[in-house]
């Protein structure tokens, strides 16, 4: 916008409050009461659903908002650096044959989302999977049908999830000894992580981890409707170190698993049941450590199972605290085999909890799949990077998860990338800062000036875009640049259904545009328990925005008597809806009777750009003008739609420039008005 009063400018600049963010945040919340506090106080340690930490070593799976699992691989596939998939490459989404062979075939890392039924053609045959690839059901609907997943020797880092592998089996070839299409098989790989799939009624093996794979985990699958369901080894070396947790193995008959010549086989919480009963007596059985294979199993449940656990006379099987009922046959223990708690840590579930949490929480589940966690900078060097990695037209959720630190660097998300959301895992807000230093007035390699668009930190186009516990700057420094132009945004929006929660928006002139892609288009923008400051027009533009128990900031230019304006709406006038501030403080270091609350702007002289502001059940400093609203090129601020209800504060007169809403005018300006749409959009009512 244009810079209009000509006044001492502030020294220090937005590059001194970023530095002293942390300070000032500490600083307001002595000044208020709990509740306001919470807007500019960090909450403490926060968890978010359906995300995972950056790190992928060796920490133990806790329960997350789905009460079961987390996003990162445990056990023996988190060690010696960890499996991530295909983190650090781009998102994409497969519904047929063709792109899932070019993509899990690739040999760049992709994370690739299984949405529907893929029919493999000809039946039976392989989809290779290359190394550094994510390939997860979407929710439940991911299925391969008639197909194999095939990693080839040397493959590393692979994660397969959520997916359901079936139906190959060819009628009458129950040992398999004609057809050998496994659901997935793996020769000399490593890093492998196999999670809540569902494998059934294949022709050969569900699970064949064969010649010398390594730091394998497999967790949370259903293994069901077969006969060998799960075979470790063909191999004479001792080498394979895996984990088998949480699997349901039902209506089975052998391999539940055998495991040859393992150097360290960790099993714990299975649930063996509804075994195949054919009258053999010997290949029936559930879990079997052959060869010299070191077994450790914990806390299962066998129900009905014979031969429940057996180890060969070379191997050593330890079993710890795990339920019998009604089983026969072997119960073989013998041997010291090791410790898993000397390699990783893990959290045992009871043995008699272990029936009802593996029936219910393993295979496909609806949560997985649905949001795709990117970590910064663990997976992707920088936020723009992982922005990269999602795709156009995105309609499943992408949350990208920022370390603290400081990320100086312009961030880009397009009008065709929505669902997006930027997470801050630090502890506070101010601990993860997104920033850079573009001023309107700087001029473009290819001529002209950045404009508001140039100067934005960040830009959002998309739609359905969230920022959680993140600071947001533009630390240009006003005071050092003699510059025409000094608008300089942390934060410019044009999407519609965004949200900000317990966000700090950091800047001098023109700090947050929330704005629309065009005048008579609607985009609404949800803040809560956020920080926003700066001096001239720093919440400004035609969206309809509500700020909501937040804090805004008047910063003082150095004048006695004009140091700003804190809002210019832009609103369409046949929106009834733009700009609320409400249940919120507003705090200033003006002096008193210095600050207006705004003025009405109209781009290019658009008569049709007629600002609506209310500010209500706010308190208000004494920086705040007895006269607050003002007009602004030409246009008078009376022609706009500015009212105030029921705020509180030194700076809450009542005067003849300061129009008041009636009781029954205010009970149509409420936040669920501001935020209603035909799409039923309501973020407020979740807090």
């Amino acid at each position: 916008m244009r810079y209009v009063p000509s006044v001492a400018r502030r020294r220090g600049g937005a590059r001194a409050a970023v530095a002293a963010a942390t300070a000032l945040l500490a600083a307001l919340a002595t000044s208020v009461t709990a509740q306001e506090a919470r807007a500019y106080t960090p909450p403490g340690t926060h968890s978010d659903a359906g995300t995972s930490g950056a790190a992928s070593g060796a920490a133990a799976p806790g329960p997350t908002a789905s009460g079961r699992w987390a996003d990162v691989a445990h056990g023996f596939a988190s060690l010696a650096g960890g499996t991530t998939g295909g983190a650090g490459g781009k998102v994409v989404t497969v519904t047929e044959q063709a792109a899932l062979k070019a993509y899990a075939g690739a040999p760049e890392p992709y994370i690739i989302r299984v949405e529907g039924v893929i029919e493999v053609d000809p039946f039976g045959s392989d989809i290779d999977v290359t190394s550094n690839k994510t390939i997860v059901g979407v929710g439940v609907t991911g299925e391969i049908v008639h197909g194999e997943l095939h990693l080839a020797p040397g493959t590393s880092n692979v994660i397969i999830r959520n997916l359901t592998i079936r139906d190959s089996y060819v009628e009458g070839d129950w040992d398999g000894k004609t057809s050998d299409f496994d659901a997935i098989q793996m020769d000399t790989v490593d890093h492998v992580w196999i999670d809540h799939n569902r494998l059934t009624h294949m022709g050969d093996g569900l699970i064949d981890l064969r010649k010398d794979s390594e730091y394998i985990t497999v967790s949370y699958n259903r293994f069901d409707h077969h006969n060998k369901a799960f075979g470790i080894g063909w191999t004479s070396n001792v080498k394979t170190q895996v984990t088998i947790d949480h699997n349901w193995f039902s209506g089975t008959k052998q391999r539940n698993p055998s495991a040859d010549n393992c150097a360290y086989a960790h099993l714990y919480n299975n649930y063996l049941s509804a075994q195949v009963d054919d009258g053999d007596p010997v290949w029936t059985y559930g879990n079997y450590a052959r060869g010299r294979t070191r077994m450790v199993i914990e806390n299962s449940y066998y129900d009905g199972i014979q031969h429940p656990y057996q180890a060969d006379a070379g191997a050593e099987l330890v079993q710890r605290g795990s339920i019998l009922k009604d089983t026969t046959g072997r119960h073989d223990v013998w041997g010291a085999a090791f410790e898993p708690r000397d390699f990783y840590p893990y959290r045992l579930d009871p043995a008699s909890a272990v029936p009802a949490l593996v029936t219910r929480f393993s295979g496909p589940q609806r949560t997985i799949g649905t949001n795709t966690t990117l970590n910064v900078p663990a997976d992707y060097p920088t936020v723009q990077a992982a922005v990269g990695a999602v795709p156009a037209g995105n309609d499943g959720e992408i949350t990208i998860r920022l370390a603290p630190g400081s990320y100086r660097e312009k961030v880009r998300i397009g009008r065709d990338r929505h669902h997006v959301t930027l997470v801050g895992t630090g502890r506070s807000r101010s601990d993860t800062l997104v920033v850079f230093d573009t001023p309107a007035g700087e001029a473009k390699p290819g001529g002209g000036t950045q404009g508001s668009w140039g100067s934005a930190t960040v830009v959002i186009e998309g739609n359905d875009f969230t920022a959680r516990h993140l600071t947001f700057a533009n630390d240009f420094d006003e005071a050092a640049v003699e510059l025409a132009g000094e608008q300089a945004l942390a934060v410019k929006t044009t999407g519609d259904r965004l949200v900000f929660d317990d966000a700090a928006f950091l800047g001098n002139q023109d700090t947050l545009m929330v704005d629309t892609p065009q005048l008579t288009t609607r985009s609404r923008v949800y803040l809560h328990d956020s920080y926003v400051e700066g001096d001239v027009d720093f919440i400004y533009g035609r969206a309809t925005a509500v700020i909501e128990n937040s804090v805004i900031k008047a910063l003082s230019r150095g004048s006695d008597s004009n140091n700003g304006y804190i809002t210019a709406a832009s609103t369409w006038a046949g929106n009834p809806y733009g700009i609320l501030i409400t249940r919120s403080k507003i705090v200033s270091d003006a002096p008193a009777g210095s600050f207006h609350l705004g003025r009405p702007w109209h781009p290019g002289g658009e008569p049709q750009a007629v600002g609506q502001v209310l500010l209500r059940d706010t308190e208000l400093p004494d920086a705040v003008k007895a006269s607050p609203w003002t007009d602004m090129s030409g246009f008078s601020w009376r022609d706009a739609r500015f009212a105030e209800y029921r705020n509180t504060g030194p700076g809450a007169l009542l005067t003849p420039d300061r129009p008041q809403m009636s009781a029954g005018e205010a009970a149509a300006h409420t936040t669920a008005d501001y935020l209603a749409g035909a799409d039923g959009w309501a973020p407020h009512r979740s807090r």
